[in-house]
């Protein structure tokens, strides 16, 4: 049905979530959508855990970073149960945004955590970076963000369902309002949404103890993935100058490649503030 260098991308572009498979199109390949149609039917023949296959038609988008879906195979559903790292999340595939390509960042910080930590995450989306965490450490509390109100509420669903009331609070808003609330609060803050990464980045500052540490990810052009870490330590490490705060780079990764030459970057950043910052 397919070539063998065509299936072989495509099917490092499927995403597993739950029972659900979600297909992508790969940049330069046209098939027609009952092409896609069969694979997804084959998919459910072949693999019994998989119950549901979709196709993300459009990139992720919007302040509630979703995607459009086409039904492919399966049931027509879009809510299953995710699994990570020993937590279980109830998620909505068309309502929020969900990547099991995050899996590593999340035990990475979760394991960092020391006891008594306040945490603001920034972004939360239904609360799988902020549940970890609390499952995983002995944080004091995790402020966890969100201005999507369907993530809010799977947020909500979620904390319950991991047991992790008291230490994981849910907020539905805008995180630069959160931020403005809380000067100075936080041992760390995590940033885990690219898009916005460095519009809200002086806010992620704000609101960050001194010395305290940043977590914050972001999309890179670059040639090559050594050109991409170098661009992004400087760019982070140039706004922090320009914000009058002293920052060293503890660590930067590729988290993953998006596309020809754009990479998803991660920097965890010690900062130290001499003056409170103002927004």
């Amino acid at each position: 049905m397919l070539g063998k260098e065509v299936a072989e991308v495509l099917w490092r572009r499927v995403e597993i979530i739950g029972d659900i498979a979600i297909l992508r199109k790969p940049v330069g390949v046209d098939l027609d959508l009952e092409v896609f149609r069969l694979i997804g039917a084959e998919l459910i023949k072949r693999y019994p855990n998989i119950r549901s296959v979709w196709l993300a038609v459009t990139p992720v988008r919007g302040s509630h970073r979703t995607r459009e879906y086409v039904h492919l195979a399966g049931e027509k559903r879009t809510i299953t149960l995710y699994k990570e790292h020993g937590c279980v999340f109830k998620v909505d595939i068309a309502k929020v945004y969900v990547s099991p390509t995050l899996n590593y960042e999340h035990i990475r910080i979760a394991k960092s955590i020391r006891d008594g930590e306040e945490v603001l995450n920034m972004f939360a989306g239904a609360g799988l970076f902020s549940i970890i965490i609390a499952k995983h450490s002995r944080p004091r509390l995790v402020v966890s963000v969100d201005i999507n109100p369907h993530a809010y509420e799977l947020m909500v669903e979620n904390v319950r369902l991991n047991r992790v009331e008291g230490v994981v609070i849910p907020v539905l808003g805008d995180a630069k309002d959160v931020a403005r609330e809380h000067p100075g609060r936080f041992d760390r803050v995590l940033m885990p949404l690219p898009e916005l990464a460095y519009e809200y980045f002086e806010y992620a500052v704000y609101a960050l103890k001194s010395p305290g540490l940043i977590h914050v990810y972001d999309f890179i052009t670059a040639e090559k993935k050594e050109e991409a870490l170098k661009e992004a330590r400087s760019k982070y490490l140039r706004r922090c100058n320009q914000l009058g705060v002293t920052a060293s780079v503890k660590l930067s990764r590729i988290v993953r490649s998006v596309g020809p030459r754009y990479y998803q970057v991660v920097l965890d950043l010690y900062v130290e503030k001499f003056s409170q910052t103002s927004s």
